[in-house]
Parts: C-alpha cells; sequence; structure tokens
C-alpha cells in the first residue's frame, strides 16, 4: 500500500508570501527607527531640564542677545518676547515683556518674592539695566527702572499652561540713544537658560 507524504513548501524569492513577509519586516522596522529617533530626542530634552532656549538665528545668549520684537523660545515651550521702546514726551520709554505659556505646566515667571522678581542691579527673574549684554552691570551708561513695583505685580502671579501675560516696563534713560539689555530668567524647578535682549532707547 502506497502512502504520500504532505510536501513541505518553502518560500522563495518568487513566491507572493516572501513578498509580503518582507515588505511586513520593512515597515515594522521603519516603524522602530521612527519610535527610536523621536524617544532619543526626548531623552535629550530631558537630560537639559527642556529649559535650553531653541530657536533660529541669534541664540539669545550674552553673546547673541535677541533684539526689540524677537522671541525667546524654550525647548518646553515657553515664550518670552521684549516689544520695542516707545518714548514719552517726559523723556522716559516704555516696553512690554510678554510670556507665552506654551508648556503643559503652572510656571512663577517672578519667582516667589514680590522684591526681588524684577531688578536693575543684579540677578532677578526680570533684569533691566544700562548697557550692552556682555557689559555684566559694568557700563557707561545709566538708566532708572520706574514702577518697578507695577512690573513685579504684573509678573509675580503663577501663568497656568497655555496662558499669556503681559508686563509694563518704564525707566529713564540719562539720555537718548543708549543701550540697554533686558535679562530674562523665569525659574525652574530644573535648569533654564536666561534669554538676554539688548535694546535701544530711542
Amino acid at each position: 500500500m502506497d502512502s504520500e507524504t504532505p510536501s513541505s513548501h518553502t518560500a522563495t524569492a518568487g513566491d507572493p508570501r516572501w513578498f509580503s513577509g518582507c515588505a511586513i519586516a520593512a515597515l515594522v522596522l521603519a516603524g522602530l527607527m521612527v519610535f527610536g529617533a523621536v524617544e532619543l530626542m526626548n531623552v535629550e530634552k530631558g537630560l537639559d531640564g527642556y529649559g535650553q532656549l531653541e530657536q533660529a538665528g541669534s541664540s539669545g545668549s550674552a553673546a547673541e542677545p535677541l533684539g526689540a520684537g524677537e522671541t525667546a523660545q524654550y525647548e518646553d515651550g515657553l515664550k518670552v518676547t521684549v516689544s520695542a521702546p516707545r518714548a514719552e514726551a517726559d523723556g522716559t520709554y516704555e516696553f512690554s515683556v510678554i510670556y507665552d505659556n506654551g508648556t503643559d505646566h503652572q510656571l512663577r515667571p517672578g519667582g516667589q518674592s514680590f522684591d526681588d522678581s524684577v531688578s536693575d542691579l543684579g540677578p532677578a527673574p526680570l533684569v533691566v539695566r544700562p548697557g550692552r549684554s556682555l557689559d555684566d552691570y559694568v557700563s557707561d551708561f545709566d538708566l532708572t527702572l520706574l514702577d518697578g513695583q507695577t512690573s513685579a505685580s504684573a509678573l509675580l502671579p503663577p501663568l497656568g499652561a497655555g496662558g499669556k501675560r503681559t508686563v509694563p516696563v518704564r525707566i529713564k534713560p540719562t539720555r537718548a540713544g543708549i543701550p540697554f539689555t533686558v535679562e530674562v530668567a523665569p525659574p525652574d524647578a530644573g535648569y533654564r537658560d536666561t534669554a538676554y535682549f539688548q535694546l535701544t532707547a530711542g
């Protein structure tokens, strides 16, 4: 009595099953590569605390300050813009610092203390000082920060996720045409770069 054994069929390069299997494997591999790249980017951002400045053009550092109307953008979504100063009839200048909280959490752009949130002398969440960004508090120019309490009152309250806030600033330089620097250093539980803006009064 003859018995038949079932023949085994192995997929070869010309077999449709072989082609389908390769296509599926290629799609899975491509998906894994994209996923890996995204995760690597997130890990890199997580290592620096998402507080790095990240924008095209000027970096916003003391060596490469931003100008009037330009925006400092942080990796976590916070954006800060400083408007051009507007001359007033009494020789003062007014401008605004605009905070746009594109992060997914609440921020305190002015820190915890009313008295320490705005300054023209030393480190603070918002500093307005005479001179260029690299002068580092020693300058041939001079100005007076006016209505600091008004600026601090606008800056200090918590800023919720998706919120936007405009902080008015008023200064009086010794003369028109002098350069001055705005330093924005929003407090953060981790690390956050200070953004530098260099402007001209006049």
